[in-house]
């Protein structure tokens, strides 16, 4: 791909919660478009940290984060990445926070400028697109958690982000609402990184899977994971790449 296909690309990233451990250290990333990308990593690895640092909701103490090809530092700059990349939550409850569906999802479309009537129209759309046709007036707090979480997403989907961000979008899933999540992933057109501890569906969502250890992702020398999956007797493990 071309240098223009780099819509994310973070350099020499560290972030810190206290000087004695950096929860992020030195590490790099780029992304192109239309990339699938999945990360998995022990818990305090960096993950999370990592897709907040993405959209502004924390600051780097150090290295370079360019979004969509400008360089991403102020509030007003993440404000710019915020219009095109969409992070859903670990916890759908803290994406959700209008009376009714439609609400929650036409929120974002206000928000770009669209008018209510336009913003309606757009939620009404994706919803249908996700299955969820006939939520609309569904009291937000009385759904179920996968519902919520599908109704997490449109509410992200209806903002036509150019780049998602997906952190543990599986937990507390069953069966039937992960397979309609996977089956919605598979047919984006978007790039997107998926945090999950979650190995078989990360094998069927992502181009790449990648390890993160010690706040780096690690490259294929020192252990990256591939897109390439083993059957073991007790489950679908993934398989590192050594050279």
């Amino acid at each position: 791909m071309a240098s223009s296909d780099l819509i994310l690309n973070l350099r020499d990233i560290s972030y810190f919660y206290s000087r004695s451990r950096p929860v992020l250290d030195r590490l790099d990333l780029e992304l192109r478009a239309g990339e699938k990308v999945g990360l998995v990593g022990d818990n305090g690895s960096g993950k999370t940290t990592l897709l907040h640092l993405i959209v502004g909701l924390k600051r780097a103490a150090a290295g370079n984060l360019t979004v969509f090809g400008r360089e991403a530092r102020t509030e007003e700059d993440f404000r710019l990445v915020r219009q095109g990349v969409g992070l859903l939550f670990q916890d759908a409850d803290d994406q959700l926070f209008c009376p009714t569906v439609l609400e929650d999802v036409a929120f974002g479309p206000i928000n770009q400028g669209h008018s209510p009537e336009t913003a309606r129209e757009i939620a009404g759309r994706v919803l249908a697109d996700l299955g969820l046709a006939g939520f609309e007036e569904r009291i937000t707090h009385h759904l179920s958690g996968g519902e919520k979480r599908l109704v997490a997403l449109a509410t992200v989907l209806a903002m036509s982000p150019r780049l998602l961000l997906l952190d543990e979008p599986t937990t507390g899933l069953d069966h039937d609402t992960k397979e309609r999540l996977l089956a919605i992933l598979r047919r984006l057109d978007i790039a997107y990184v998926v945090v999950s501890h979650d190995y078989d569906f990360l094998g069927r969502v992502a181009d790449r899977v990648f390890y993160m250890k010690d706040g780096r992702i690690l490259t294929a020398e020192e252990g990256a994971i591939h897109s390439h999956f083993h059957i073991h007797s007790f489950g679908t493990l993934p398989h590192r790449h050594s050279s």
